[in-house]
C-alpha cells in the first residue's frame, strides 16, 4: 500500500468510511482507473471484500463504475467527494431540525416530559444540584433554566458573553417578555456599553462593579461559573443549584445592587 498508516487513518475519520473503504478509495486515487483485481493487490484488501468495497463506494459517491468489459473503477476526485458531502451533511441537518423542531407536538413528547416529571418530583432540592461542563453544556442549561422561568430571570454576565451569544439570548429575552418575566441584567462594562446593549437587546440592563457570572430563575434555581469567559470553552465550569432558600438570598443581594445608585 503506497499511503502511510497515518494518512489511512486520518482520512478513514474526515470521510467516515471503514477501513477497507479508505484503502480502496486510496488504491484508486493513485491508479486511477482498475479492475478490482488490481486493487485488491495494490490496496492489500482482500479480493472477495473489494468487490463489495467497490460496490459501496459507487454508491457513496467515491467511485465510478467504468462501461466495459472487464468491468474496472474510476475515483472521483476529493474535491467532488467533499462537496458531496457537504450537500448530504446539510441537507440531513436540515431535516434533523425539521424532525426536532416538530417532535413537541408528538405523544412521544408528553410520555418524556411525563416520565421526567414522575422522577423528579420525588427529589430533594439537594439531588437537583449538579455540576456543569463545558461552555456548550453551560449554555443549554442556561436557555433551558431561563426559558422555563415563570417570574423572574436575574443575569450577571458582561457585554462580550452577551454579544457572543446574541442569537441565544434575543430569542429567549423575547420570549421572556411575552409572558411578563421580569429581567434584570447586570454588567460590569461602562455605562456606554450598557447603552449599546440596551438597545440591541431592549431590556433592563444596569452597569455594576460585579465581575461575575451568574443566572437566577424565579429565586429558585441558581447557575453560577467558577471560571471568565476569557478560559478555554472546554474548561468552563459552573454549577447548578435548585435550592428557593439559597437562591432567594442571593436574589436580595442582587437586587440591593441593582438598586444601588
Amino acid at each position: 500500500m503506497i499511503a502511510k498508516p497515518e494518512l489511512i487513518k486520518k482520512v478513514k475519520d474526515y470521510f467516515d468510511l471503514n477501513i477497507y473503504e479508505t484503502k480502496v478509495w486510496l488504491a484508486l486515487l493513485t491508479r486511477g482507473i482498475s479492475s478490482a483485481g488490481e486493487i485488491a493487490e495494490v490496496s492489500g484488501v482482500p479480493r472477495s471484500r473489494t468487490y463489495d468495497v467497490l460496490e459501496s463506494l459507487e454508491k457513496r459517491g467515491f467511485a465510478i463504475e467504468k462501461l466495459g468489459k472487464p468491468v474496472k473503477y474510476l475515483a472521483v476526485k476529493p474535491s467532488v467527494v467533499i462537496e458531496k458531502l457537504k450537500n448530504n451533511t446539510m441537507k440531513y441537518a436540515e431535516e434533523k431540525v425539521e424532525v426536532l423542531s416538530k417532535l413537541k407536538d408528538t405523544k412521544e413528547y408528553e410520555e418524556l416530559q411525563t416520565l421526567h416529571t414522575t422522577g423528579i418530583e420525588p427529589m430533594k432540592n439537594h439531588e437537583l444540584s449538579s455540576s456543569i461542563k463545558g461552555r456548550s453544556n453551560l449554555y443549554s442549561q442556561l436557555r433551558d433554566t431561563m426559558e422555563s422561568a415563570d417570574t423572574s430571570v436575574y443575569l450577571a454576565t458582561s457585554a462580550y458573553e452577551l454579544m457572543s451569544k446574541q442569537k441565544m439570548f434575543s430569542e429567549v429575552f423575547a420570549k421572556l417578555k411575552k409572558r411578563n418575566v421580569d429581567i434584570k441584567i447586570i454588567v460590569s462594562d461602562d455605562e456606554s456599553e450598557v447603552k449599546k446593549l440596551v438597545k440591541k437587546f431592549n431590556v433592563p440592563i444596569k452597569s455594576k462593579h460585579i465581575n461575575s457570572r451568574f443566572l437566577m430563575a424565579d429565586r429558585k434555581e441558581l447557575i453560577f461559573t467558577l471560571k471568565p469567559t476569557n478560559v478555554h470553552e472546554d474548561y468552563d465550569y459552573a454549577f447548578w443549584i435548585n435550592s428557593e432558600y439559597f437562591t432567594n438570598s442571593l436574589a436580595y443581594m442582587f437586587e440591593l445592587a441593582w438598586n444601588s445608585n
